[in-house]
């Protein structure tokens, strides 16, 4: 039996696993943070193959309260979420949540997949009600995505053509309250739509205004883990999961997160962070949020004890 997580799927996989997973009480350590998962799109709370796998694999392992969050009060709408339920909305909702867990009043740690992360990243700058200990963003989208998952080459003619409609259509009025990915949509060949027009990214990223709270908030993480996947397939530009991007008005050159203009202007709080050694970059050469269970353990057990 391989000691792997997968977290790819489709959405045909045996769904009625879910109901069964779970079920074991776990009786956890009062002495070691909980921890609260966010999932990423097209994935839900629970499935056993995914982060319900997770769930159990972090409580058998480390012996603690794990939750997993769940959009909605069924497991069709938290997949649904993933895609139609604004990331602002999704917050809110979990703000609220787990700010009457009382099994997380003393604190914990928070792991985001995917989307998952700039969600999460995104609730521990507005909520100021609870305290997050180590964020860790497995294959997050911090800087936005630009470009299509799977697409063979980036400067294909289809691939372009497709881009171009989509980046055309994500800054409507429509697509931002639609569409969970327009909200984090990133075209760097007009940076001053993405600006004015992003209700989601370009917020909590600072980049239209300084929000201090949200510098505040962030400076509040002990530690702030970014793993990239070094042959991921999906995400694009991948260096977007350690806050890196394209340099603005072209989309071939990447810059790292130390060249971009939220760490040179210290917009969010980064470079302050960085110079306390508060922020960790982690490589996986997997495919997107593809690991083993003991790349898991050496790497990132650590910011979880």
């Amino acid at each position: 039996m391989c000691d792997c997580i997968n977290m790819q799927h489709t959405r045909f996989e045996v769904v009625i696993f879910y109901f069964i997973a779970l079920t074991t009480k776990v009786q956890v350590s009062s002495e070691k943070l909980p921890i609260v998962l966010w999932h990423g799109m097209g994935d839900t709370c629970c499935f056993p193959f995914s982060l319900g796998g997770v769930t159990k694999f972090l409580e058998s392992e480390i012996n603690v309260y794990v939750k997993s969050i769940e959009i909605g009060n069924s497991i069709t709408e938290d997949f649904k979420s993933g895609y139609l339920i604004h990331p602002n909305q999704q917050v809110n909702m979990v703000c609220e949540d787990l700010s009457t867990d009382a099994q997380l009043k003393g604190g914990f740690n928070a792991i985001g997949f995917s989307q998952g992360s700039q969600f999460l990243r995104a609730l521990v700058q507005r909520c100021s009600t609870l305290r997050i200990h180590n964020l860790i963003t497995l294959g997050g989208q911090h800087q936005g995505v630009f470009g299509l998952p799977n697409c063979p080459s980036i400067s294909s003619r289809t691939c372009e053509r497709f881009r171009l409609l989509l980046n055309y259509a994500a800054y409507t009025d429509l697509m931002q309250n639609f569409l969970v990915q327009a909200t984090y949509w990133h075209d760097p060949l007009n940076e001053s739509k993405y600006r004015t027009s992003s209700t989601f990214l370009a917020d909590i990223n600072n980049e239209r205004f300084i929000n201090k709270t949200y510098v505040k908030n962030l400076q509040k993480l002990n530690k702030f883990v970014m793993v990239q996947f070094n042959n991921d397939s999906i995400v694009q530009p991948l260096q977007t999961q350690w806050f890196g991007y394209y340099k603005p008005g072209q989309d071939k050159e990447i810059q790292g997160l130390k060249e971009t203009n939220i760490y040179i202007e210290d917009r969010l709080g980064l470079k302050m962070m960085d110079d306390q050694n508060k922020i960790v970059f982690l490589e996986c050469e997997g495919n997107h949020l593809q690991f083993t269970k003991e790349w898991f353990r050496e790497n990132l057990f650590s910011y979880l004890k």
